[in-house]
């Protein structure tokens, strides 16, 4: 599978490409404050490119469950100085993780080659139109309500075919709004709205979401279900996070949305021989 992102073409065949976690925030649950500064986010960013990153994936909003919104004005003065120069210093595709349609459209007035919303296209009808006049990808993710009571929506009777229904709902609207699906990328959501086992269950019948025939974006890096089920810290989670990735991987993920770039490329690349191992015994 082949993603298409302005004059970039990633492949995800043999293994999932890997999308790396920029927070130019203070307050993201793992790295908050880490990278608000500039300087330090440009230079994390170049480490997870040197690390195996095919993507960066830049954010200046916390999405974590309680976190509080920003204004658009705030969340374009965060990114702003580090999209500028990420665009004109490397050659790596950038995806803005914003769930604003100004924010989008500042980003990718930059040159930005993605966007990324946790909202599914739902907090700003504006985004769509954006994502539409730009021509590029939108990654639309399942959740249910907003980052601050998401976790009080979390009742479902079979947790993936609903979440598949509700994914397709936002589908089938932003192609009523002029979004190809060859743009469209799906994620469902894990953390956002769903209880730890509900989690679960979404990576072990991930390969159910297949069938809708988009690229599929997984996000379960050092997440809280992973501390509930396990009972470990967000610095203890690494191991369990390459678990989650490579299940994820098995089972039709695309791409992966990860802190440890460096970790998770390195399981990511030996799938990816094995994978050639195995079509060269086929034929």
């Amino acid at each position: 599978m082949q993603l298409r992102l302005k004059n970039h073409v990633l492949d995800a065949g043999k293994r999932p490409l890997i999308m790396g976690i920029l927070n130019v925030t203070p307050d993201s649950f793992w790295d908050g404050g880490n990278h608000f500064d500039p300087e330090k986010a440009l230079a994390r960013a170049q480490e997870m490119i040197e690390d195996g990153a095919d993507i960066i994936d830049v954010g200046g909003e916390s999405t974590r469950p309680g976190s509080q919104p920003v204004s658009f004005e705030n969340e374009i003065a965060r990114i702003r100085p580090v999209v500028e120069r990420l665009v004109k210093e490397t050659e790596i595709p950038i995806s803005i993780d914003t769930r604003k349609s100004r924010v989008a459209k500042a980003m990718l007035e930059l040159g930005a080659h993605m966007i990324n919303d946790v909202s599914g296209l739902m907090f700003d009808p504006e985004m769509a139109d954006v994502v539409r006049e730009f021509g590029v990808p939108v990654v639309i993710m399942h959740m249910r309500g907003t980052p601050q009571d998401m976790q009080s929506h979390t009742a479902y009777g079979d947790v993936v075919r609903e979440v598949k229904d509700e994914l397709l709902k936002r589908v089938e609207w932003a192609k009523s709004k002029g979004i190809g699906s060859e743009a469209i990328i799906i994620d469902p959501g894990i953390g956002f709205a769903k209880t730890a086992g509900q989690c679960i269950e979404i990576l072990a019948r991930l390969n159910e979401f297949v069938d809708m025939g988009f690229p599929i974006l997984i996000g379960p890096s050092r997440k809280s279900f992973i501390g509930r089920l396990l009972g470990l810290e967000p610095e203890e989670r690494l191991e369990a996070t390459i678990a989650a990735c490579i299940v994820g991987a098995l089972k039709g993920a695309s791409i992966v949305r990860v802190h440890d770039v460096r970790e998770i490329s390195r399981a990511m690349r030996l799938l990816g021989l094995i994978r050639s191992a195995e079509a060269a015994e086929v034929k």
